[in-house]
């Protein structure tokens, strides 16, 4: 993991230090009806469009803040307000212990919480860390001249989507980085010019619509996804449309990069967007230590990014995030967002599949899989600001590697949920009948995700088999419709380890698990050469 760094020493003054950064949270908004009336007010019609394909209907997340609660906080002396999330109805605010205390005599204020822990003595904690920059069309059949960039698509099994001309074209994916220097210029990013695939962006920190500045691990990050010169480097989507949004501030550590991120995926909602790629990482090493989060911060929802991600995906989108760069330190946990619920997190592999020692490491913190998948983050072959090709380390580029091929393999299936197609490639890994904490569950073949099909009959099936109770003290049952035969089910530990196996069920027969100890489990359910997943939790 490649840290964003200060190339100067310098000296905090105790004043700097007498500002906290906090979240003030609202318990209400205005005139919901009239948005829902009017939901192009809110979204692009592609945004709305995606959300119908997948039968997701708007909902409160989706109504912008009162604006006047927003002036009413500004107005206060002494308060900065820095960014703003509708989804969670909050403002990330600047400002003395005791002015953001006093936000909570407004009747519209349901919460503050500060970035520094130890300050919210009443109430639960909405933690937050320091950032890391996770680095150390044709109808015919396509063939590219992949050169150097050869083995990190190879690996995936990715070239057999090209040559199908699942390419990531139709797909859009907004890329949240440092900067991106470059793009508008060099060579490998000409063919997206050219194709006018570079839909716009954004500057969250400096609020500026440059977004071709700024540091240039995202022009890095870009390239392995839709960068492009033959027999060098071809991306894995490079036929896919990009937004590009800074959201990391490369002069210090700060929370209200996590802020910047949930706005920067609130505006990639709205336009439409299908996959966000994020290679930040917030776990450690903040600027003001007591920001910092730790792993048992981990638990898939407790930081203000998770959160944003978990979000993110309820609204159709899948977010592909680095897995970390910490696997040689003392702390060699993923850290947030990868540690989100429904975040496809991406851990690094050399160029033989051996996992990179500079990867980090699962589970979570509450005992799921983690990282969930692999591609090659070692020796990434990718494009600088200047052109050059070159090759770096880090799960900065194991990320977006992943990131074009689900743009690729949902090119291939457009009427799937986002949900679906995390499952397709997740069941596809060489690794998921035994995961572990290294590999999550292995390095997915999207050849073989193609197959991973069903028919329309036994796609409606799938959604009617059920495992529950989920929690459960003792026993489950699997209830699932009379066309259904020979149902097994199998139940692993988190680190891949078989702990139960019971053949041909019958539909809701009782199933004991009084053997196992308390925790998480994932179960695997077989029947008509088809599977399903998921996780559940024994108490």
């Amino acid at each position: 993991m490649k840290k964003i760094t200060l190339l100067l020493v310098f000296l905090v003054s105790l004043t700097a230090w007498s500002q906290d950064d906090a979240w003030v949270y609202f318990n209400a908004k205005s005139n919901e009806q009239v948005y829902y009336d009017s939901p192009l007010s809110m979204l692009s019609q592609r945004a709305l469009d995606r959300r119908f394909k997948q039968n997701i209907a708007l909902d409160f997340k989706d109504i912008p803040i009162n604006p006047s609660y927003i002036s009413q906080v500004k107005s206060v002396d002494g308060i900065t307000v820095l960014a703003k999330s509708k989804w969670l109805n909050a403002l990330h605010i600047r400002g003395s212990v005791s002015t953001i205390n006093s936000l909570k005599s407004f009747g519209f204020v349901s919460n503050v919480h500060f970035a520094d822990k130890s300050l919210n003595i009443t109430a639960k904690s909405v933690n937050t860390s320091k950032s890391k920059i996770e680095s150390k069309i044709s109808n015919s059949r396509v063939n590219f001249a992949y050169g150097t960039s050869d083995n990190q698509i190879k690996m995936l099994k990715g070239d057999a989507l090209h040559q199908q001309n699942y390419t990531g074209s139709g797909l859009i994916i907004a890329v949240l980085d440092a900067g991106f220097p470059g793009v508008n210029t060099v060579q490998p990013f000409q063919r997206l010019r050219d194709n006018n695939k570079i839909l716009g962006g954004y500057d969250f920190v400096t609020r500026n619509a440059n977004f071709y500045a700024g540091n240039n691990h995202g022009t890095y990050v870009l390239s392995s996804m839709g960068g492009y010169k033959e027999n060098a480097l071809v991306g894995t989507a490079p036929d896919a449309s990009y937004y590009l949004f800074i959201t990391e501030d490369n002069s210090q550590e700060n929370p209200v990069e996590e802020s910047y991120w949930v706005e920067a995926a609130e505006k990639a909602d709205s336009l439409g967007v299908d996959i966000i790629n994020t290679s930040l990482g917030y776990l450690g090493d903040h600027t003001n230590p007591a920001y910092n989060h730790t792993y048992e911060d981990m638990t898939g929802d407790a930081t203000f990014i998770s959160k944003g991600a978990n979000i993110a995906f309820s609204r159709g989108m899948i977010v592909v995030a680095s897995a970390g760069n910490d696997g040689t330190e003392s702390e060699p946990h993923i850290g947030s967002p990868a540690d989100a619920f429904s975040v496809l997190a991406v851990g690094a592999v050399t160029a033989n599949g051996s996992k990179a020692s500079f990867s980090s490491i699962g589970p979570s913190y509450d005992g799921r899989v983690k990282p969930d998948v692999m591609a090659q983050g070692q020796s990434t072959v990718l494009s600088d600001e200047n052109g050059n090709i070159i090759a770096a380390s880090g799960t900065s580029f194991s990320g977006p590697i992943m990131a074009g091929m689900v743009a690729c393999l949902w090119q291939a299936f457009p009427n799937k949920s986002n949900q679906e197609i995390k499952d397709m490639i997740v069941n596809s890994a060489d690794k998921f009948s035994t995961p572990s904490p290294q590999y999550g569950y292995g390095i997915p073949d999207f050849n073989l995700a193609l197959g991973l099909q069903f028919p329309d009959m036994e796609e409606d099936v799938m959604g009617a088999i059920h495992l529950n109770p989920n929690p459960t003290a003792s026993l489950v049952k699997v209830s699932f419709p009379q066309s259904v035969q020979g149902v097994n089910v199998v139940f692993y530990s988190v680190s891949g380890n078989k702990v139960l196996d019971y053949k041909n069920i019958v539909s809701d027969a009782p199933i004991s698990l009084e053997s196992l100890e308390s925790g998480t489990y994932i179960y695997k359910l077989e029947f008509n050469s088809s599977i399903k997943t998921g996780k559940i939790i024994k108490l």
